[in-house]
């Protein structure tokens, strides 16, 4: 009795596996074959569980051996069911976003403290500084950065990319855009759940032609919740801003916030804490400073938990003025507020090149909770 282990390979490229449209070999199913004599043993994977799909391959490879091969050949057939997970069309994949070179988020662990105000005028200042930006508005509950940019009646137009379909982000102040305000009324209240707001996340984060960007910068919503978790699930972010008042019961939350990032499971460097509405000056009483919410809070915080801090922006109406009309101040030239912009955004930049010098690149998570962190 003369025959080859080939021989048994090219008899079962006889048998379709189940419900997979292609042979057993050439769909890698057959893990192993192994010859004793006249006996020989196949293990086999397959994906159905069904005991009819089991048995079903074990009799077709026995009958394909005796076929094809010899018919007094002993047959033992060991079959083997892995079943794949199902992907889940709501879970944003990991992957990198081609052709940009960083991204930052920008997050708060409480609401009301200036976070999209700090992301706009972050942004404006590395688009003045000759870097190409873009911002994501990932505030799905209530995104702003389309009002900040008064691009609040444009809509992202299709373009196609190598014969597939995608959003081309509005572009204003040498800056592209994209926030879920486009897609909904003003006066719409958006009411979703976890995975409707990750699947929205999804398809402007990889459904975008963002081009070639030097930045990418996410604006959070406040808190450590599904968002933050989808994000960092998303895209390997290669670092962090904190904003946060000087005021100790959003500095509680702001540590909660570079906790978040600093998770084990998670791992995103903190590039620094910005502490925005850091003293009052009255126009009429310009070389007086007033701290109504706390003196150099922010400051030392980041001295305390190890973090480096970026700077501080004062509490002066025009940068409110400039938001609502949607001409970020930072735009202004030679201003003491676009100058302290500035001096935040080269301080954040100077901590990215830190990072990027001495730490590898960030990974996507691969985690299904945000076991520790505080959620609110």
């Amino acid at each position: 009795m003369s025959f080859k282990k080939q021989d048994i390979y090219t008899a079962l490229e006889k048998i379709t596996a189940p419900g997979e449209g292609k042979n057993l070999v050439e769909n890698n199913n057959i893990n192993n074959v192994v010859v004793f004599g006249e006996e020989v043993v196949v293990d086999v994977v397959i994906s159905n569980p069904t005991l009819q799909a089991k048995k079903k391959v074990e009799v077709e490879i026995i009958k394909a051996i005796h076929e094809h091969v010899n018919q007094k050949l002993e047959v033992k057939v060991n079959v083997k069911v892995e079943v794949a997970p199902k992907e889940n069309p709501n879970q944003i994949r990991g992957k990198e976003i081609p052709n940009i070179k960083n991204i930052i988020a920008v997050a708060s662990g409480k609401g009301g403290v200036g976070k999209s105000t700090i992301t706009s005028n972050l942004a404006v200042s590395l688009a003045k500084m000759g870097f190409k930006v873009g911002v994501l508005d990932a505030d799905v509950y209530g995104p702003s950065q389309h009002l900040m940019f008064n691009v609040e009646q444009e809509k992202p137009l299709a373009t196609n990319v190598k014969g597939r379909s995608k959003m081309k982000p509005v572009e204003n102040y040498g800056v592209k855009l994209l926030s879920l305000g486009f897609f909904t009324s003003p006066n719409q209240a958006v009411i979703w759940r976890g995975p409707m707001a990750s699947k929205a996340l999804n398809q402007l984060i990889f459904d975008a032609d963002w081009g070639e960007l030097d930045f990418l910068l996410i604006d959070l919503p406040p808190g450590t919740g599904d968002v933050h978790l989808s994000i960092v699930q998303a895209v390997p972010i290669n670092g962090a801003v904190v904003v946060s008042t000087p005021q100790n019961i959003a500095l509680a939350d702001a540590k909660k916030g570079v906790a978040m990032f600093q998770q084990e499971s998670i791992n995103v460097p903190v590039l620094g804490i910005v502490e925005n509405m850091a003293y009052f000056t009255p126009e009429e009483l310009p070389n007086n400073k007033y701290y109504i919410f706390g003196r150099e809070g922010a400051k030392n915080l980041s001295e305390d938990i190890g973090t480096s801090f970026l700077g501080e922006i004062p509490l002066v109406q025009s940068i409110r003025e400039a938001g609502d009309v949607g001409h970020p101040v930072a735009l202004q030239k030679n201003t003491s507020l676009s100058e302290a912009f500035e001096s935040v955004t080269k301080e954040m930049v100077s901590q990215l090149l830190k990072r990027n010098a001495n730490l590898p690149p960030t990974e996507v998570v691969r985690i299904t909770t945000m076991s520790g962190c505080s959620t609110k």
